[in-house]
């Protein structure tokens, strides 16, 4: 099951009209969330716009979210960045909040080695009592976390977890065979998640959730029952909305498919901007 069970939700961070965090309706999301199959919660991570969350901000919603989810499930807090020293501030900041664990992103623009992530990751996981779960999304910040990196910083007790959103399967493979059976390798990608549960892997850290929360349940729920002909069927039905929701640069169509379905989440910040018209006609059809 993983300590933060077989489908997690990167969570968007939803604004209000001046393009401030609007909790009131965070509060509306996070339940609308575990009403439909989230099983956990990532929080102020690359869907949630952390790159334009300032650390203030971060820490005001991992309490709101503590405060709202009461337990009921893990919130993973999003915690890494390319600077090692604020990323130790701010996991130190999460855990006073109250969240279950942190998420390390492999550090961006300043391209370290891999000497130099196993040391940045070493360290935020040093700083903190909480379970670390590492962050590797190469086609973001450039440097790819190698398996062999990976398989050395399971060593260390609070790494618990990695999120896979290389995509390649042959890596994630070899992370799964080489690290310990309580190393929780998660997807990254939602076209992923049934090729990543068959070659052993935990779940998925969703996008897709959001809208289909319930039907990525049952697709890994079916797959794990031992249904893989239903499990396959459901992936080809769910693939053509999940890479819609990436035909523009995540959470843009996400946070659009929910305006769609009459849940309004505001807009997202710059450098990011919304749909065109068409690209919004071309998703609420996939919708």
């Amino acid at each position: 099951m993983g300590l933060f069970g077989r489908v997690s939700t990167a969570m968007i961070t939803p604004f209000d009209a001046k393009g401030h965090i609007d909790f009131p309706k965070t509060t509306q999301l996070i339940n609308h969330l575990l009403e439909n199959g989230t099983d956990s919660l990532v929080v102020a991570g690359t869907t949630g716009e952390s790159p334009t969350l300032s650390k203030q901000e971060k820490i005001a919603l991992f309490k709101h979210v503590v405060k709202v989810v009461e337990k009921r499930v893990p919130i993973i807090a999003g915690t890494g960045s390319y600077n090692t020293y604020e990323s130790i501030e701010l996991t130190k900041q999460a855990e006073l909040a109250g969240v279950d664990a942190v998420m390390v992103v492999g550090p961006y623009y300043n391209k370290p080695n891999q000497e130099g992530l196993f040391q940045h990751i070493k360290a935020v996981a040093e700083s903190t009592k909480l379970p670390v779960m590492i962050y590797n999304i190469p086609g973001r910040s450039v440097v790819n976390i190698e398996p062999d990196t990976i398989i050395r910083l399971s060593e260390i007790e609070n790494i618990v977890a990695v999120k896979e959103a290389s995509g390649n399967l042959n890596n994630i493979t070899k992370i799964i065979a080489s690290t310990p059976d309580d190393f929780y390798v998660y997807s990254g990608d939602d076209g992923l998640t049934l090729p990543l549960l068959s070659v052993g892997g935990t779940g998925i850290i969703s996008v897709a959730s959001h809208i289909i929360g319930k039907e990525m349940k049952e697709m890994v729920n079916s797959f794990l029952a031992g249904n893989i002909e239903e499990a396959s069927k459901m992936h080809q039905q769910l693939l053509p909305l999940m890479l819609a929701l990436f035909k523009a640069p995540n959470p843009v169509p996400v946070k659009t498919a929910l305006q769609l379905k009459g849940f309004d989440v505001g807009s997202v910040r710059l450098p990011l901007v919304p749909l065109t018209e068409e690209e919004r006609k071309e998703l609420a059809e996939y919708l």
